[in-house]
């Protein structure tokens, strides 16, 4: 077992699947266009509405990655952890990941 395997377990994480992976990479494949875009914009010297909205539209999407993996870790991992005993670590480091993504 590597060290990220032993990192893995101690956090009581459960692996993603290929599909789940799969949809994430692509969401922020977009993302990453998007952010592209607005530089593109910016260096056209676009109107800066314009770029906010895009702006804008890029913050939301990482949002909803970001939404999309916290609910899976709250089902997925926190469970798991709850289930087995170490609930109250798996629940303490989600309620600091949750004041960091909420600032």
């Amino acid at each position: 077992m590597n060290h990220c395997e032993d990192h893995n377990m101690d956090k009581k994480m459960v692996p993603r699947t290929e599909q789940e992976i799969e949809s994430i990479m692509k969401r922020l494949k977009r993302i990453e266009g998007q952010v592209r875009g607005v530089q593109k914009m910016v260096e056209d010297n676009r109107y800066c509405i314009d770029i906010l909205v895009q702006i804008s539209a890029i913050t939301a999407a990482l949002n909803k990655v970001g939404l999309n993996l916290l609910e899976r870790h709250v089902s997925h991992c926190v469970s798991k952890a709850i289930r087995e005993g170490s609930g109250e670590e798996s629940i303490r480091e989600l309620m600091d990941v949750i004041k960091q993504f909420s600032k």
